[in-house]
């Protein structure tokens, strides 16, 4: 990361948490210096910078953010704060792109075996329901397949909370709110362990992490 990017950093980093108070919960693991794929609950475009922002400094350039090339490389100031600032693996989702035909769990994988950890969103598209939690992918199955077990990558369920009502969808001015950031026990695919079983585990290690509803 250049000095510019490490100063936009600091200053996305600065605004977020004088815009949230951003309060990073380690409530079943501590932050430390392991592999992970950090999978988080998904309402807003800012998901990722309150995760990313969350973890220590040391860590942070070793964990790069999923999003989708089709945003993120939509303008140059979006593009520089996606790759230069955030490092992050930009997924070609609308299928008509130059990387459309690489495969983003192969993607995903590769990063991993490169020794980075990851931010992911299972359920694949922005929450704009009632609900508290869309179905997952099946993606990240297929990415906790790809790691050797000896590689001891973890799966850590993050929930964001309130961060929808700061940046509601449409709207151009964000609303000032306290947002939590909670980080739970890491999981790990368990041997012949059925796809709908770990994505059925994966999703209710992240809904515990909810608070409870009023």
């Amino acid at each position: 990361m250049n000095w510019t990017a490490r100063i936009v950093a600091r200053l996305i980093i600065g605004f977020a948490q004088l815009l949230t108070g951003m309060q990073a919960r380690w409530n079943g693991c501590l932050p430390m210096a392991r592999q992970r794929v950090y999978f988080a609950n998904h309402s807003s475009h800012g998901d990722f910078v309150l995760i990313w922002g969350s973890l220590p400094p040391d860590l942070r350039p070793q964990t790069r953010p999923v999003a989708g090339a089709d945003y993120w490389l939509k303008s140059p100031l979006r593009r520089f704060i996606g790759r230069d600032v955030f490092n992050a693996l930009l997924i070609d989702r609308t299928g008509t792109g130059a990387g459309a035909a690489a495969d983003p769990v192969a993607q995903m994988a590769q990063v991993l075996a490169d020794g980075a950890s990851l931010i992911i969103f299972p359920e694949g598209t922005r929450n704009t329901t009632e609900e508290r939690l869309l179905p997952f992918k099946s993606g990240i199955y297929h990415l906790a397949r790809s790691c050797p077990a000896e590689a001891g990558v973890e799966f850590v369920p993050v929930w964001i909370d309130n961060l929808n009502r700061v940046m509601p969808k449409g709207e151009v001015v964000p609303v000032p709110l306290l947002c939590t950031v909670t980080f739970g026990t890491p999981l790990t695919l368990a041997a012949g362990e059925p796809k709908e079983d770990f994505l059925a585990r994966a999703r209710a290690g992240l809904l515990c992490l909810a608070p409870a509803l009023d």
